[in-house]
Parts: C-alpha cells; structure tokens; sequence
C-alpha cells in the first residue's frame, strides 16, 4: 500500500529539496499540509499539485 502522508523529511527527499525549500513552499500556501497533533504531514497527492501550480507559475 502506497502512503497516504509522508513527513517534512520524506517530502523534501521525494522533490529533492531542502527542508528548508520545503517549510518555505509550505508558508507560501504552495504546499498543502495536514496537521495531526504536533506533526506537520504532507499528503502525497499535494506534492503533485505543487508541482503543477509551479509549473503553471514558470510557464
């Protein structure tokens, strides 16, 4: 079964950016994120959106 979620961490790693980048994308609204309890997750189906929101951004 495929994640639902991956931590800050796994995302950074899966768009090969820093944690840094990524808290950034994430203040920005350009990243959507679910938090439960004290932890900040990402929804894998948000990496996908972000990429194409910024794609639609460069074009």
């Amino acid at each position: 079964m495929d994640d639902l979620v991956l931590t800050v961490d796994e995302a950074a790693e899966r768009l090969r950016v820093s944690r840094w980048t990524l808290y950034n994308l994430i203040r920005s609204n350009r990243l959507r994120t679910v938090k439960i309890g004290r932890r900040r997750l990402v929804p894998v189906d948000a990496l996908s959106e972000c990429l194409d929101h910024l794609s639609e951004e460069a074009a």
